[in-house]
Formats: structure tokens, sequence, C-alpha cells
């Protein structure tokens, strides 16, 4: 968990500032949510792995002493902080149904807190920036999701990575063709999605570990880890074009292996419906060993992978259409797409992205001095003057040496200063200071604005 310094927060609310530009441009609304849940709302929904990161709350005052009393650990907390923003918005439709439109597209900037021993670009306490689209079962919306997302990298300027894309109707096909009972799939898979991390090799040892039975582990091993390496070293080798063609033969390779599996049908229509959609600028194909660990997921699942010179992804997501069901009577479709804000800063910063007006952005366009204690009122008179025409105005908020205004001015790197002597101030003009030209003018007040603004 960090501080963020003015220069940080400045770069944060360019990127945030670009992705919402980019949600609201495709009709997606701003969404809030409590940093704190009912734990039973958390539980059970990021499977075994994710139930151990929540921050759990301890209970309060008698409360907490009632379950001391008891020794029952597992009653010590009611309350955890938000582990992502899926879950609380699920809660969100189910508690508003009625409030909302049949479709409900919204967007989601805000903290989620991770009880992790987080590795390179990742914290405990993070920004997600979330799309989601609930109340339609259509493909369109992970094609309009995709195609947001990669606009906003687009106008980054990222333009190396890509967006492998799932689904966990195949997924589950390939584990039945594979002959992995129904009660180990869940295993099956979050070794699976381990595999970018640890690589084929290690990936089957997970599988033993697992107590994936022999037989099935060959199978299933062999397959995921070929088409792992296939597609990773074909996706490596080339652009746009690349992914689209290999994608085409990675699709032959897996209806090849389930063969007429009725899911795995299904799911190879939906992903092949994807693909249609999406637009030319697109950087996705399709990857059969793409597992996404979250349990809630029933659908197409996609990630941000950041390229070859960045190990780690971007973001991720995918459709749940049981998920707002667990809050609710009614089960209501819905996807999403989480962008991992603190990821893309650290690239960012490493490749130098940010522009010259972010990266060295100050806290004011000009800094009013105060040259003695009779002219204070003239200068605070002109830093109003200089704000109600849009101008962003510091006023040194002592009557010091000159020399050492201008120093604090240089340090904070305000381009402009306005100077107010007895001589200016008997003329009833201004001295403009150009800080990195040294260049001096004196002008009336009311060009001041103007000046700067040139």
């Amino acid at each position: 968990m960090r501080d963020f310094l003015p220069t940080d927060v400045r770069k944060r609310n360019y990127v945030i500032g670009i992705i919402k530009e980019v949600y609201e441009s495709y009709g997606f609304e701003p969404l809030e949510t409590p940093a704190v849940e009912n734990i039973e709302t958390l539980m059970g929904k990021y499977g075994d792995e994710g139930n151990q990161l929540v921050f759990k709350i301890l209970k309060r005052g008698e409360k907490l002493d009632e379950s001391l009393e008891t020794g029952d650990k597992s009653d010590l907390a009611d309350l955890a902080l938000r582990y992502d923003l899926t879950v609380p918005l699920a809660r969100v439709v189910a508690n508003h149904k009625n409030d909302l439109p049949k479709f409900f597209k919204r967007y989601q900037i805000q903290p989620v807190w991770r009880a992790d021993r987080p590795a390179r670009g990742r914290f405990r306490e993070f920004y997600q920036c979330d799309v989601d689209a609930i109340g339609s079962g259509s493909m369109i919306v992970e094609a309009e999701l995709i195609a947001a997302v990669s606009e906003i990298l687009t106008k980054l300027g990222f333009n190396s990575y890509s967006n492998p894309i799932n689904h966990r109707k195949v997924l589950t096909a390939i584990l039945d063709t594979s002959g992995i009972p129904a009660e180990l799939h869940i295993d099956a898979l979050v070794a699976l999605d381990k595999i970018p991390k640890i690589g084929p090799e290690k990936f089957m040892e997970e599988l033993i570990q697992r107590g994936i039975p022999q037989t099935s582990l060959e199978v299933f091993g062999s397959f995921m880890s070929g088409i792992y390496e296939f597609m990773h070293k074909s996706i490596n080798s080339g652009g746009i074009e690349t992914r689209k063609s290999f994608t085409g033969k990675a699709f032959e390779m897996v209806e090849k292996f389930i063969g007429d599996h009725k899911a795995g049908v299904e799911g190879l229509s939906q992903l092949k419906d994807i693909f249609n959609f999406t637009g030319h600028g697109v950087h996705a194909y399709f990857d059969a060993s793409l597992a996404r660990g979250l349990s809630y997921y029933t659908g197409a699942v996609f990630e941000i992978d950041g390229g070859s010179d960045f190990s780690g992804s971007f973001g991720g997501g995918g459709r749940y259409d049981g998920l707002i069901g667990v809050f609710g009577k009614e089960q209501i479709p819905a996807c999403g797409f989480s962008l991992g804000l603190e990821r893309i800063l650290v690239v960012m910063e490493e490749r130098g992205m940010f522009p010259p007006e972010i990266a060295e952005s100050t806290a004011a366009d000009v800094m009013v001095t105060i040259w003695n204690e009779d002219s204070i009122p003239a200068s605070l008179e002109l830093a109003n003057e200089l704000r109600s025409s849009g101008i962003r105005t510091i006023v040194y908020p002592e009557a010091d040496k000159l020399g050492k205004q201008i120093k604090y001015a240089d340090s904070i790197n305000v381009p402009y200063v306005c100077i107010m002597g007895d001589d200016e101030i008997r003329e009833r003009k201004v001295k403009l200071k150009n800080m990195k030209t040294g260049e001096e003018s004196k002008l009336a007040a009311s060009e001041i604005a103007a000046r700067i603004t040139k």
C-alpha cells in the first residue's frame, strides 16, 4: 500500500481520464460501491486461493468478545475489504434491479485489496478499472468490451500487447475428453491458470500434486502443454494477421480433440462469433490454455498480455451469467473486463510513455510574489484576476527576499512569475518573468493572462 505524491497523482489521473473517456464513448455509466462488504458476500466467489487473500475485518466490541470466548476462529470476522469490483456489482444489480435499465452498462474505477505477497507491478491495495454489461447473453457484449479495452491501450500508446480469449465450456470439454472427474475440474483449471508463470514442465507437476489421475494427466497435460507452446511461440512471431492465422489452426486442434462434445461445440461457436464481431485493430487470438482462476466465470474468458517485454497481464475478464443469481431470485447474464491500473502505470513509467505535459506538469502556471506587507492586497487581487481567467496561480505566502521567492518558483517548476514592486504598483503594471528564458516584460494586469496563455 502506497502514498502517491502530486506527480504520481497527475499520471494516474491522466490514465484514468483516458479510460473514462473511452468507456463513456461506449455508453457505460459510472458506479461506486463501499470499500467494505459483508464477509458472506465475498467468500466462496473466488475459489479456495482467492478466499485466502480476502482482507477480513474483525468484529467489534461485545461481538468480538463473544466470538473469542467460543474459540471459533472462523467466527471472528463479519466484514471484509472489497476483493474485486465484480462481486459488489452483482450484489448491486440484484438489490437494485427495479432501479436499473434492462441492459445496464457500467464502469467502476476504485481500489480493491488483496492479502497477498505481491509480485512486480502488483500491490495489496490497487485500483481496478472495470467495465461490465448486464442483461444480455449476446456475444456482441464480449466484442464491445474487448474493443473498448483495446482502444484504451492504443490511446495510451501500447502496441505490443495481445488479447488471448478462451471459453469455459471449451475448457470443460477438454477436461471431460481427458477423463478428468468433474470434482477435480477446478483443481485442473487452477493448475492451468499458472502455466504462464511456471511453464509446461512444472504445470505437469502441479497436476500431480492436485491429484489428477495418471491416465487423465497424460492426456490433459500433454494437450494443454502442447497447445500452450504452439500458441505462445506463434503469437510472438508476428502481428495481428499472424494471430488470426494461428487462431484458426488452434480452433482446428481443439475441434479435433473434443469431437462432438455438446458444451465444447457451443463454446467454440460463441468464440467464433466474438472473433467475427471484433474489429480489425483488435489484438485478439484464441488461446485454449487460458483458464482465468476465478470460479464464477461461465462463458468466454479473456486477458490482456503485456507483450514479450513485460511478463504479466494488464487485466482480464469474462462472462459470469450465474453470479448475480447468487444474490437474488433471477439469473441475469453478465460480462465484464477489469484493467489493472497499477501495472499499466508501472510499464508506462518504465518506457517513458507519458506525454511531456503530464510528466513535466507543475502545480501552477504562474506564481505571484509578495514585495512587502503593504503590497499583499495588490498581489492577492492580481492572483484572483488571473484565476478568473483560467490561469492556475499560486501566491508566495510571505513577504520575503525576491531572490528566495524566485528560487522557490524555480524549485516547483512554475514557468512564470509575477513581480509587483514599488515601481510596478506605482505604474499600475506587473513585471512578468519567464523562468525558462529569464525574459522580463512589464504589462498591465489585464494583459498577463493573455500573455501566459499565448
